[in-house]
């Protein structure tokens, strides 16, 4: 089986690309290694896989030197998880996310139109989505058309135009709302690792809204696992309009965000000096996935506590940086 992965240096995609290589997959990958973090961190991930992936540096955006990379490799699953990530930088950036996540994901979806071989596209969505939804926990039935930040509305947009290519050409689609992943190799943009870097540095640890509110924090590997699995057999489509699915995917177990701190704390050896601050723009007090579409279809379990998934993170950290 060959799988074709979009942001491979990047967080999700380097594990799942690694997964799959793993399992015998031939597996191909693209990343433009933009400078939104780190790019040797980005660099590395690439070194670290090695020549098990064909890696070529595109920018997915680029329609038609991408629509040609994947008629060249002819892959039987495109594994689309390319984008522009973070909630707050959308606010300072918008344009970079209409490039990537609206222009990028058409120009996925127009690659996958005319693949001859195509078997079905995986994409990532986010449970940004869910918006302000006070209802928990968020369900994929659930309405989704209150979107809090200009990152979640291109993730719904992407939502919106897969459906639309399913029902238009028969593309089989699987669309993915990640919720709060992290683990080793992580996004340095994100609350484990700044927090991680803060109490090691003896930092103040900025703490947003005062410490009220909850994360379903989902560790990479349970994350994996799902991908892994919906790539090697897409779901059934029966009973529906056109050919595509949406997923939770989240722990089922939301994190208060003071304990999740002591997790930190615990893991690290060291006490966290909080900085209490107000919300910020576009955030949300609660995310809470409900899985049991997912654990119906594909018996998903996540199976790693947040402590634990946080001690692996911090191991990894301290060895990354050898401290």
């Amino acid at each position: 089986m060959k799988a074709l992965v979009t942001g491979v240096a990047g967080f999700i995609g380097f594990h799942t690309a690694a997964r799959l290589a793993a399992a015998g997959w031939h597996v191909a990958g693209v990343d433009n290694l933009n400078d939104y973090y780190d790019q040797n961190l980005k660099q590395a991930r690439i070194d670290a896989l090695g020549d098990k992936v064909r890696f070529r540096e595109l920018d997915i955006a680029a329609a038609t030197a991408f629509g040609k990379f994947v008629e060249n490799e002819a892959p039987d699953v495109v594994i689309h998880l390319a984008a522009q990530a973070g909630v707050r930088y959308s606010i300072d950036n918008p344009f970079a996310y209409a490039r990537s996540n609206l222009l990028g994901h058409l120009s996925v979806l127009e690659a996958c139109r005319h693949a001859k071989d195509l078997k079905h596209l995986i994409y990532a969505s986010s449970s940004s989505v869910y918006g302000g939804n006070e209802k928990t926990p968020f369900s994929e039935t659930d309405p989704v058309d209150g979107p809090v930040s200009l990152y979640a509305a291109t993730k719904r947009s992407d939502e919106l135009m897969s459906a639309t290519y399913a029902h238009l050409y028969g593309i089989k689609q699987v669309g993915l709302r990640f919720f709060t992943v992290y683990g080793p190799w992580g996004r340095p943009d994100m609350a484990y690792w700044t927090f991680t870097e803060k109490i090691l540095k003896g930092e103040p640890v900025p703490v947003f809204n005062h410490g009220d509110m909850r994360r379903d924090f989902t560790y990479i590997d349970d994350v994996v696992d799902c991908i892994a699995a919906i790539a090697e057999k897409p779901p059934s489509f029966e009973g529906q309009d056109r050919p595509h699915k949406l997923y939770n995917i989240g722990n089922h177990t939301p994190v208060r965000l003071l304990d999740f701190i002591a997790a930190l704390e615990k893991a690290t050896g060291r006490k966290a000096e909080m900085e209490m601050r107000e919300m910020q723009p576009g955030d949300v007090r609660e995310t809470y996935a409900d899985v049991e579409r997912l654990a119906a279809d594909y018996g998903f379990n996540p199976a790693t506590p947040v402590e634990t998934g946080l001690k692996h993170f911090v191991d990894w950290y301290r060895g990354y940086y050898g401290l």
